[in-house]
């Protein structure tokens, strides 16, 4: 008996080894079974992050974009004069526009109406010859064909040959086929898209991201007349700008202090269109805005490489003429204070990936190089009362580079700025991944005594600042470079600013900004953003920058204590544990809390709540910290009362 188990087991054993064998080598056979195919609009619905960036907010309104590109398409073709854009109270949205109305005939190939064909199938649309749109933003032939895939619903309604054509969508597939619902004199399209909270976390369109982007695509298009409502708010705005980019410039400069009129030239070459606006301001910061066919280039490219150029190449040659003491002024010099809107019109744009944030054309950086420089040469000889305000702007900018370039050595041999001393009184952490470390940088001495008691010392280091640091809306370089707690910041940072920042260099990958919950820990908090802002934007770009949320009650009932983070947290707690026999607490300052607190409640991964910063809109960034910081009263103090009921707390 004994023999014929062995012998059972021998022959199982050798039979699992070879079923094993044959499942190993099938699992190593790769080969054309295994490859798949995502037909129609699958691809989208798999992959969404690779059409519309990403599928957090900005993705999001980009939907809204994507619908708004294909209106302003008709805008630019001459057909179109008026868009209109509604946020429903269910979170779709509308886009409707008096253009031709997109093609309903039947496509000759595919043998379906051409608006079904634009609205399921990639890479299909006008846009591709030179005929039907001579200058477009859409050339990928994907935009409205994605909104739809990642949309839970899509409604189309195109007014064209006196009638109104319509078809409904779910996900990308067309419901039922395109139907005659009523006759119309006009023509124009009107799409209504439901985006589908399968693919997009959060649904909730916001007025003001929608708001600057439309007016945007208005001062780009003089005379086009674009509304935007809100059905749950109320909120209605409407933009027209005859004034076109020169309207821009001024909107942008609104709450600064210019220094002379707009200039501006428009000029075409080689079918390319370039429209340039600028105009200096008292300020110190540099508003570049490019756009190539309307779409907002925020990583700039070919186009801005070639008016710095031509800037920096003709202020020169200006400066020369003065023989202003051999100046010679860099391109951050030429570009000091300066507002300025750059807009290119092309046939063929080469953008970097779907969201097209960097024009790649190397033809347009010499086409608008020597525009730039022609024109802007004519103006400065025409005009030699302002041309003289900007080269002595220009020439003080020159010799506070070198004040700062000195400011930085001798503040470098003292040994700050170097990353290899770092400043006495950070309390760095042991781990040396810059991806692993955390550095909070707290407000004051016992707040920062509390967080270095109360942190784990492996990844999270602790630099507290005395005091308010400077504010850099209202000082150059050399200024900054004296101010010892933005010099012990840029120390601990070690990725430096201006033109030495390198972001390869940064030290830890989540930079806490934790400060009192009160007003002076708001204006702290402020003043540190605006320098993150203005001097390391890349940080914030690149989601380096985050915001420690402290509780602001502290609530303690038969000894046990509770933490709440804000009014309404506190109410939902006294549900939960009742008012009665409970103190309550309300925290002023981090201080207050002991280190264990301070870990517990604000410091611990596992419990915290970190506010991420993030740039949404660079525009009104600008507006908001030019008004709060800048040096004009007027703008602060309306703001302050427009704002003034949304203040929670207040200190008096």
């Amino acid at each position: 008996m004994e023999t014929n188990e062995t012998s059972g087991t021998d022959e199982n054993s050798e039979t699992n080894a070879n079923d094993a064998n044959a499942n190993e080598a099938a699992e190593n056979e790769y080969g054309a079974k295994d490859i798949q195919v995502l037909t129609g609009l699958s691809a989208v619905r798999k992959r969404p992050a690779m059409y519309i960036g990403d599928t957090g907010l900005r993705g999001l309104h980009h939907l809204v974009f994507e619908a708004v590109d294909n209106s302003i398409d008709e805008a630019l073709a001459g057909f179109c004069t008026k868009i209109s854009v509604i946020i429903h109270k269910n979170n779709s949205v509308t886009v409707e526009d008096n253009g031709r109305g997109i093609p309903v005939d039947i496509h000759p190939k595919y043998n379906k109406a051409a608006v079904e064909i634009v609205m399921t199938m990639l890479h299909s649309g006008g846009k591709f010859d030179k005929k039907t749109y001579k200058v477009s933003g859409g050339l990928h032939g994907v935009g409205i064909s994605v909104v739809n895939a990642l949309s839970k619903e899509l409604d189309v309604e195109v007014r064209r040959n006196g009638k109104v054509y319509y078809q409904k969508y779910s996900r990308g597939k067309p419901l039922a086929d395109i139907q005659v619902i009523g006759d119309s004199s006009e023509r124009g399209t009107k799409v209504t898209f439901l985006p589908d909270d399968e693919i997009f976390p959060e649904t909730e369109f916001h007025f003001e991201t929608l708001s600057s982007r439309l007016r945007e695509l208005a001062f780009l298009n003089s005379g086009l007349y674009i509304a935007l409502y809100d059905e749950k708010t109320g909120k209605r705005q409407e933009f027209k700008y005859d004034g076109g980019i020169v309207s821009f410039v001024e909107f942008l400069n609104t709450n600064k202090s210019p220094l002379h009129k707009v200039i501006s030239f428009q000029k075409e070459k080689n079918m390319v269109q370039v429209e340039v606006a600028m105009q200096y301001n008292t300020g110190y910061q540099e508003n570049i805005f490019t756009f190539a066919n309307n779409i907002n280039t925020q990583e700039g490219g070919s186009h801005l490489v070639g008016f710095k150029t031509a800037l920096t190449r003709t202020l020169n040659s200006y400066v020369e003429k003065l023989k202003a003491n051999g100046a010679k002024l860099s391109s951050e010099d030429a570009r000091e204070g300066l507002t300025a809107v750059i807009s290119v019109k092309l046939q063929d744009p080469q953008f970097e990936g779907q969201t097209k944030t960097k024009l790649g054309n190397s033809e347009i950086k010499g086409i608008v190089e020597m525009l730039a420089n022609e024109n802007l040469a004519i103006f400065l000889e025409e005009n030699p009362s302002i041309a003289k305000i900007i080269a002595e702007k220009c020439i003080n900018s020159a010799n506070a580079r070198e004040a700062a370039a000195k400011a930085r050595e001798l503040t470098r041999r003292k040994g700050a700025l170097n990353h290899h001393s770092l400043p006495g009184k950070l309390a760095d952490c042991s781990e040396n991944d810059p991806k692993k470390c955390e550095l909070y940088i707290v407000e004051g001495d016992s707040a920062g005594g509390s967080a270095k008691q109360g942190r784990d010392r492996n990844f999270q280091a602790i630099l507290p600042l005395k005091g308010k640091i400077l504010n850099v809306e209202k000082a150059r370089l050399n200024k900054i470079f004296q101010n010892e707690e933005i010099t012990s910041m840029i120390t601990a940072l070690g990725t430096g600013i201006s033109e030495e920042f390198d972001i390869n260099k940064l030290r830890y990958h989540k930079i806490i900004i934790m400060t009192d919950a009160d007003v002076d820990g708001a204006h702290i908090r402020t003043l540190l953003l605006t320098f993150f802002y203005r001097h390391m934007n890349a940080l914030i770009i690149s989601g380096h920058v985050y915001i420690a949320q402290p509780p602001l009650y502290k609530a303690v009932k038969n000894k046990k204590a509770y933490y709440a983070y804000s009014d309404e947290k506190l109410e939902k707690l006294f549900k939960e544990i009742g008012r009665d026999n409970t103190s309550v607490q309300r925290y002023k300052g981090l201080g207050e809390m002991n280190p264990e607190q301070l870990w517990e409640t604000t410091m611990n991964p596992e419990n915290r709540t970190l506010l991420q910063v993030t740039l949404e809109d660079a525009i009104e960034a600008d507006k908001i910290f030019t008004i709060l910081m800048g040096d004009q009263v007027g703008p602060r103090r309306d703001f302050i009362e427009q704002h003034a009921k949304e203040v929670a707390n207040l200190d008096i």
